[in-house]
């Protein structure tokens, strides 16, 4: 299976959301992630869609389905165009007074941010690709990890011509 991050260009309406999202999954794709927020137009919604699928074929059939709801303005596959990707993570860690260095140095090398601190856990956060997201939360394991929230992959083409103009 091969994962695709689609750019899907809606209507700022309420329920839209859950009809793409419920498209794509009746459909037996598998979403990976999938995070919407608010573009440079105040009635669009961005929503940026990581999925599975087996085949191009099968891409073209989610892009094509999920092109036929009525609040769909457009589809953009970004993983076929040059691309920025990122992802946000946050991750709570026990800290002790001696893993406390150890987990600052960490946070350090992956140029990540402590957010909140405590007298037992730090709050780390992090932006990067899924890899290097993978990887502070692989050397982060052995200090107990209590609690990871991560976005998905959001994503932009690069170059001057914006996901509209695709």
């Amino acid at each position: 299976m091969k994962k695709y991050l689609l750019a899907v260009l809606v209507d700022n309406k309420p329920g839209v959301l859950t009809h793409v999202a419920g498209l794509i999954s009746r459909r037996a794709f598998n979403i990976e992630s999938i995070s919407a927020g608010y573009t440079e137009e105040a009635d669009v919604t961005r929503i940026n869609v990581v999925v599975s699928v087996d085949s191009p074929q099968e891409l073209e059939q989610v892009k094509n389905q999920v092109a036929k709801l009525i609040d769909v303005i457009k589809v953009v596959n970004i993983s076929a165009t040059e691309h920025i990707t990122r992802e946000l993570v946050m991750i709570k860690v026990r800290a002790t007074t001696e893993t406390r260095a150890d987990i600052i140095n960490i946070v350090n090398i992956f140029r990540a941010k402590i957010v909140d601190v405590s007298t037992s856990n730090v709050v780390i956060e992090l932006t990067g690709g899924a890899k290097k997201i993978d990887a502070i939360c692989e050397v982060l394991s052995d200090y107990e990890i209590l609690e990871i929230a991560r976005t998905g992959a959001i994503a932009l083409s690069r170059g001057p011509v914006p996901a509209k103009g695709m």
